[in-house]
């Protein structure tokens, strides 16, 4: 089993953080797609940590808090191992698709909630989840870093943020992370957006760094597809099949590589520069392995050239999201 050597870890930012550059994403663990045993997964969560993988990544919406929960639960005793993420910003709306508040007074109080579901005292990063497109960005950063002066909070990030947000948002405080959806088959607002991070200094986080599990290879036929992904355009029928062909490709040059779809799909994505680093989410700890398993594959510049260009920007079928998400990405 791969261990995630200290000296392997990427510096966050300017911040004095420096993570593992796979981590452990958290969603999933609220049962988002599909069941999830609670035991089984704070037993991941430990695993990934023996495993040397520091970098845990949550947010309140993830079950409403349930996944924060389990995290904390998790992490009791080895809270001082781990860099731990956790988002706010999105509300729930019943019956409605989910809102977002970037009120400072909001700021405060989302972060005194996800403290208390996490049984920490201090949030490593808190990034904004969704931009309020009703609240100058100014506001909620400022009101982000007055929690990095009491002491709840080490450092900021933002999520789907387009370029001339971020840049704002880093003038009114000091940004350390972005996050945005990167992958082979999603990559043209991420792109763009690492562009500026570079520029700035700031590290990107690339989350569903497998497509949603499309890269890896696992999901053949609309009869693999539910839950949560049922709902993405890019496993709806008439895109499913193009997008199939696509991962095909992806397959092929794992195979000649001798690593997994999964594994090839990770390592483009960490050859893309030292101020990257991948959290795919899973509940099981054979795929969480796996995905560990992509720090052993080493790709020269031919072969990051050679992926690229078997799936081209912008040659995935279907949106990110459904209609309703993508009015509320890259904002």
């Amino acid at each position: 089993m791969t261990n995630v050597a200290i000296s392997a870890r990427r510096r966050l930012g300017a911040s004095d953080l420096t993570v593992s550059p796979v981590g452990l994403g958290c969603m999933s663990l609220a049962g988002v797609y599909g069941a999830a045993d609670d035991a089984e997964s704070e037993k991941l969560i430990l695993h990934a940590i023996d495993c040397g993988v520091n970098h845990l990544d949550t947010a309140d919406m993830y079950g409403w808090g349930h996944s924060e929960s389990v995290v904390g639960r998790a992490i009791k005793g080895r809270r001082d191992e781990i860099v731990l993420a956790t988002k706010f910003g999105q509300v729930r709306r019943e019956g409605q698709g989910n809102g977002v508040d970037g009120r400072p007074e909001y700021v405060a109080q989302a972060c005194d909630a996800c403290l208390q579901r996490l049984g920490v005292d201090v949030i490593d990063i808190f990034y904004q989840h969704r931009v309020d497109p009703h609240v100058p960005i100014e506001e909620t950063v400022g009101a982000m870093g007055k929690l990095v002066a009491q002491g709840k909070v080490r450092a900021l990030g933002l999520s789907e943020a387009r370029p001339e947000t971020i840049r704002r948002a880093h003038a009114a405080h000091p940004i350390a992370v972005v996050q945005t959806e990167y992958s082979l088959l999603y990559r043209q607002e991420a792109e763009e957006t690492r562009a500026t991070t570079r520029d700035l200094g700031i590290s990107f986080v690339a989350y569903s760094p497998l497509g949603r599990g499309f890269l890896t290879g696992a999901l053949k036929t609309l009869d693999d597809i539910d839950g949560r992904r049922a709902q993405h355009p890019r496993f709806q029928p008439q895109n499913f099949a193009s997008n199939r062909v696509l991962v095909e490709r992806i397959e092929a040059q794992a195979a000649h590589k001798g690593c997994t779809a999964a594994q090839i799909a990770l390592a483009w994505v960490l050859a893309q520069g030292e101020d990257v680093v991948a959290i795919p989410g899973t509940r099981y700890a054979a795929r969480f392995d796996e995905n560990l398993g992509a720090l052993d594959v080493t790709l020269t510049s031919a072969e990051v050239a050679e992926l690229s260009a078997s799936i081209p920007p912008g040659a995935a079928s279907g949106t990110r999201y459904p209609a309703g998400g993508m009015g509320a990405v890259y904002l």
